[in-house]
């Protein structure tokens, strides 16, 4: 009995701890595309004539970082059902 406890003990950590790695993945790339964006915004009002750079810079950076999170967010999904 004491052993199936702590089996179930350690797939609540699991879980627990997905639940908080998913959460911090999605702030994570809040944060960092809000900054993108207001670096963008600062650049684009110092140089009006590069605004198309800007612009396309901005959205590859903003595409990766949410990459990064939605793998981050599917790592976390995959420890829920395999641990």
């Amino acid at each position: 009995m004491t052993a199936l406890l702590i089996i179930l003990a350690e797939l609540a950590l699991a879980k627990m701890g997905a639940a908080l790695g998913a959460g911090l993945a999605a702030i994570g790339a809040g944060i960092g595309i809000g900054r993108i964006g207001a670096s963008a915004m600062e650049a684009i009002a110092r140089q009006p004539e590069a605004v198309g750079d800007i612009r396309s810079n901005m959205i590859v950076s903003a595409a990766l970082i949410e990459g990064v999170a939605f793998f981050a967010v599917i790592v976390c999904v995959l420890a829920i059902f395999i641990a």
